[in-house]
């Protein structure tokens, strides 16, 4: 929802508001008579225009586009769009969402952000056991983890190989150390969880960890490398795919196939050329097999056996033997290597990852102290909390547990003058049970009073945000306005538009001269290898005539190699078809012709003329324009019932220096 909320925005896409007006920001339009002040309608136009332009037909271009906004929101806001519960409750979380990055302690979070850069130019090669223990374990199973890990670990000191104890019965509870020896192979920042990858990098090469816990339960670690990231790669790749259930006819015939056209490459062939014609990877073989940056620091990522490939070829053009991965087989071709970019470069990507995963709970621990001191708390639990410590028992830990005899609501702690007593945590306890740990009841409340404090500080502070940063502000509105404009335009033009199939239908019939097909053959087309090749297709086709088929011919002239033939059946479109505008196409078998260094043989059942579409041929097409129909008809409505002024002097003196920026 969110991608298509600002997809919907559009222009849109940092609105400010909140402004008061002022001789040095006046009202530049009024809509509905709600005015628009010229700082919010700058802020936006700088925004969405790297290079603006403030002559008075780019202004006026601009100003039509945000008078299309402003009347559909107008128009949802009037139509009771922000009160419906389910949007009501979708910008809500949105809001906790846009929070959350002024809810950590930012000098913390930038430490941890030059810590994981300084990781990323290191990869580290571990090997770990891991000994399984469930979060809410109890003690006595938490022990018994623990003792289990230390008893392995023991081992390992003892001189056992690590991989033969992660191997071992009553070993390493990861199902893939039976296979790899609990190897992990290479990692750097942000690929483990933190815990994890904290120790990975703090314990030096050979040498094993102390023991240490994750979510997953308690592991020991192995480094037994460290080198220096990779950096990242851009390179092209040439697939025969294969799929995970072939046979083994077409598990060797695809084996064959990128032999062959491996054999080609070394005899001087093009990569790029033969990625465009040969490779099963579409998406990339219309580029020449070029794929995405992939490798350290980047978001696009390979299967291992394509990434150790890439990265072994020594120099920029060089390419791989043939090698086989779970898509198929493959060829890839370096085309250039990146080291890690800049630290000012991965900053911000940097910033939204840590904020994304445990690290995030650092920063908002020290934050939680920092707002605890600048609101003044003040804990008063001694003697609050203590009624909880004698009245838990163990049916809290099933849910079945409740405050019903507490008659008092004293003061557990204070901030900012209010205080918060009994019965909120109650309630709070009450509905977070499942997080409780099984504890004796004095450390399971203490736990409790310590997640239940820094969740109602955190509460606290949000409802302050709006106050304190005019950017989040801005922020939260225009998530409010994406998220209303999306709804009501599914409802006014493209949900309507896919739904009212009587006004499609309607709206079809009365454009029908503009949904023709041009005119077209119903043929099969046999893409030939090479002028030898087409001939002999074409002898085949023209001895046998109609009792052979072109899967016989397929079999038959691809029986020495894969490459020489295709075969496709269709209706074809002369116009959009490249190898068949400007021929001379005749009913029946027509001779072999070249195009683009392919020879091509037709066999055509049909010459049909150009004759107009029907729906179900072109709804898509049609439904769009519909769409746009439906948008433009519904605008013209709300110019019409929505006043808008423009305040002309206003809007041409943007650019000029008393303009606020």
């Amino acid at each position: 929802m969110k991608k298509r909320v600002l997809l919907v925005l559009g222009f849109v896409s940092s609105l400010t508001i909140g402004f008061s007006q002022t001789k040095q920001d006046p009202i530049l339009m009024e809509i509905a008579g709600q005015p628009v002040l010229q700082s919010e309608f700058l802020q936006i136009y700088l925004k969405n225009n790297t290079n603006p332009k403030y002559d008075k037909a780019s202004l006026d271009e601009y100003m039509e586009l945000f008078k299309k906004f402003k009347l559909k929101v107008a128009e949802a806001e009037a139509l009771g769009y922000d009160t419906i519960p389910k949007l009501v409750k979708e910008l809500e979380g949105y809001k906790k969402q846009l929070a959350h990055p002024y809810l950590i302690d930012t000098d913390l979070n930038e430490e941890l952000v030059k810590e994981a850069y300084q990781r990323m130019t290191t990869e580290v090669r571990a090997s770990h056991i891991l000994v399984k223990l469930d979060p809410n374990a109890t003690p006595a199973d938490t022990l018994a983890a623990y003792n289990r890990i230390m008893g392995l670990k023991k081992r390992i000191e003892q001189g056992e190989e690590f991989s033969v104890v992660a191997r071992a019965k009553n070993g390493s509870d990861d199902p893939s150390a039976a296979t790899n020896g609990g190897d992990l192979g290479y990692f750097t920042a942000f690929q483990m969880v933190y815990s994890f990858e904290d120790m990975a990098y703090k314990t030096p090469v050979g040498k094993v960890s102390a023991p240490f816990k994750t979510r997953f339960g308690y592991h020991i670690i192995l480094v037994t490398d460290k080198r220096a990231t990779r950096g990242s790669i851009k390179s092209a790749h040439i697939m025969v795919a294969v799929s995970k259930n072939a046979g083994s006819a077409d598990e060797q015939a695809a084996e064959k196939k990128i032999n062959e056209i491996y054999a080609k490459l070394e005899a001087g062939e093009k990569f790029e050329d033969l990625a465009k014609t040969f490779s099963d990877d579409h998406s990339s073989s219309i580029k020449g097999g070029e794929l995405p940056v992939f490798g350290t620091g980047s978001p696009t990522r390979m299967v291992p056996a394509f990434e150790e490939a890439a990265f072994a070829l020594t120099s920029n053009g060089a390419y791989s033997k043939p090698f086989k991965t779970d898509y198929g087989y493959h060829i890839v071709k370096r085309i250039e290597l990146y080291p890690v970019r800049s630290f000012d470069e991965m900053k911000k990507e940097l910033n939204n990852k840590v904020n994304k995963d445990e690290r995030s709970k650092k920063t908002q621990d020290s934050f939680v102290l920092k707002l605890k001191k600048e609101y003044k708390y003040k804990d008063l639990s001694k003697t609050g909390a203590q009624w909880f410590v004698k009245n838990i028992d163990t049916s809290y830990f099933s849910g079945k547990w409740n405050a019903n005899k507490l008659t008092t609501d004293l003061p557990i702690f204070e901030l900012d003058g209010k205080k918060y007593g009994q019965k909120d945590f109650a309630d709070y306890l009450t509905s977070n049970y499942r997080t409780a740990k099984r504890e004796d009841n004095a450390s399971v409340v203490k736990s409790m009073l310590v997640t239940w404090e820094k969740e109602r500080v955190l509460a606290y502070e949000e409802t302050k945000l709006m106050d304190k940063h005019p950017d989040y502000k801005a922020l939260v509105q225009e998530y409010h306005d994406g998220i209303l404009l999306y709804e009501v335009m599914s409802d006014k033009v493209w949900n309507k538009g896919m739904k009212d199939t009587l006004g499609l239908k309607t709206f079809f019939e009365a454009n029908r001269s503009k949904y023709m097909w041009g005119k077209r053959l119903d043929a099969v087309v046999y893409e030939c290898l090479n002028e030898q090749v087409a001939k002999e297709v074409h002898t085949m086709l023209k001895r046998k005539k109609d009792k052979i088929t072109s899967k016989d011919v397929l079999e038959k002239i691809n029986a020495s190699s894969e490459l020489n033939l295709r075969v496709k059946t269709n209706k074809f479109e002369i116009s959009n078809t490249p190898y068949l505008t400007d021929r001379e196409i005749v009913k029946g078998l027509n001779k072999p012709y070249a195009h683009n260094g392919k020879f091509y043989v037709l066999k055509v059942a049909q010459i049909i003329e150009s004759q107009p579409k029907e729906l179900n041929e072109t709804r898509g097409a049609v439904t769009s324009e519909y769409q746009n129909y439906l948008e433009k008809t519904w605008l013209e409505e709300l110019t019409k019932k929505y006043k808008i002024t423009i305040n002309e002097q206003v809007l041409y003196s943007l650019g000029s220096s008393n303009v606020p920026k």
